[in-house]
């Protein structure tokens, strides 16, 4: 009987092969480092919640930006109002203040009537300005 070949068992190999899947990760990493600066635009805004304690600004006193129905900004700087006739304009009052006091926190005051738009605006030129520190000014609800 010697053409008869004696098989020998194959051994299995009950390994998983996890090469294509590290392959289709580091694909999306990439894919996501790509496409996350892209999707981080516009201005962070921290909304106030309903019942907001005041703030308490013990060194400085908070610079009031507001804007009203007709779209005017008027800056408040320690009881001092001036109007201001541009987003520039007010960009510019706004690095004034921030070359003298550095830590000084702004608030936007909107008008309830005015679009939001110009809101955010206004944010935006602020934050362009280089002011981190913005908030929003709001009423306490009527109860």
């Amino acid at each position: 009987m010697s053409g008869f070949k004696v098989r020998t068992p194959r051994k299995l190999v009950a390994d998983i092969n996890v090469v294509p899947y590290i392959d289709v990760m580091l694909v999306l990493l990439v894919v996501f480092m790509i496409t996350a600066p892209m999707m981080t635009q516009g201005i962070q805004v921290d909304l106030p919640k309903t019942n907001s304690t005041p703030i308490t600004s013990k060194d400085n006193e908070p610079v009031i930006v507001s804007v009203k129905k007709d779209g005017s900004y008027f800056i408040n700087v320690g009881g001092d109002t001036q109007k201001s006739s541009s987003l520039d304009t007010v960009k510019g009052h706004a690095l004034r203040i921030l070359k003298h006091q550095p830590d000084t926190l702004f608030l936007v005051e909107g008008d309830e009537a005015v679009a939001y738009g110009k809101v955010i605006a206004l944010m935006s030129a602020l934050q362009g300005a280089g002011i981190e520190k913005i908030g929003l000014v709001t009423a306490p609800p009527e109860e």
